[in-house]
């Protein structure tokens, strides 16, 4: 039996006007994310450790922010393209663990929603292939005690640890 193991981390620049998608939904919020796709810091980093697990590159090598057709592009549908590639190298997922590092807005009241997108996206990408269940995704949230970029609402970072299994 094989298993790997991946870490992820993301950052983005939080500006006014912007929009706020952190685990598929949008929050409310007086500021939002900069970047290129709509800038979700969750499913970033998420995609890295996943990519990384297998030894597949990052986010920025399959989707480059230098392709047009990225652009704005829902962070959801990477997801979906990634689990298909771990999906076909022959492994699932055993559990996600997700940290999210903002000072505001607090994020506690979405994160039972935020498990419940991750776990749907999973289902039915590859016939044969389970799910995530809710219980195998954990999504913490934390503040930076008002230190540095984050502390001082400038940015929003998250990092991630994902267990695969070979099947």
């Amino acid at each position: 039996m094989s298993f790997r193991v991946g870490i992820g981390f993301d950052v983005h620049r939080l500006e006014e006007g912007q929009s706020l998608i952190l685990g598929g939904l949008n929050i409310s919020h007086n500021k939002g994310t900069v970047a290129h796709s709509d800038g979700d810091v969750l499913i970033h980093a998420l995609c890295d450790a996943l990519l990384g697990a297998l030894s597949l590159g990052d986010i920025g090598l399959l989707f480059p922010d230098t392709e047009p057709k990225f652009k704005g592009i829902d962070s959801q549908l990477l997801f979906i393209e990634v689990l298909k590639k771990v999906y076909n190298k022959g492994f699932k997922v055993v559990n996600l663990d997700i940290t999210l590092v903002l000072e505001k807005p607090k994020i506690q009241s979405f994160i039972v929603k935020m498990r419940k997108e991750l776990s749907k996206y999973s289902d039915n990408i590859i016939p044969g292939f389970n799910k995530i269940e809710l219980e195998d995704i954990s999504i913490k949230a934390t503040t930076n005690e008002k230190l540095g970029f984050i502390g001082s609402e400038e940015g929003v970072a998250c990092h991630s640890v994902v267990l695969l299994q070979k099947v």
